[in-house]
């Protein structure tokens, strides 16, 4: 299984080094913050060395604000654009759906 896991990320780690620099903190937050935090969360915007991401509500905002500083640090690991802060707010956020 940690084989498979490996292989995965190097193929995911391959596909944002090709893409749009300014979108690789985007793309890469549901990577760093594990799937059931990004199926709750969105990623909005990246400007000015800020990431802003969407929460559901206010223990969601406070619970990762907590864990802010290693989610900026993995993603200063994976984005070649530098990641300084990250913003929780709150807003609706669309959850995945079943297909």
């Amino acid at each position: 299984m940690q084989r498979a896991r490996a292989t995965l990320q190097k193929i995911v780690l391959d596909a944002l080094r090709r893409a749009p620099r300014e979108e690789v903190p985007l793309l890469a937050w549901p990577i760093v913050c594990g799937p059931q935090v990004a199926q709750r969360t969105q990623a909005l915007v990246f400007q000015d060395g800020t990431l802003r991401i969407a929460v559901p509500d206010t223990t969601w905002r406070g619970q990762l604000r907590d864990m802010a500083p290693e989610y900026v640090a993995k993603l200063n690991q994976i984005s070649p654009m530098a990641i300084a802060r990250i913003e929780f707010v709150i807003a609706e956020v669309q959850a995945d759906s079943p297909s």
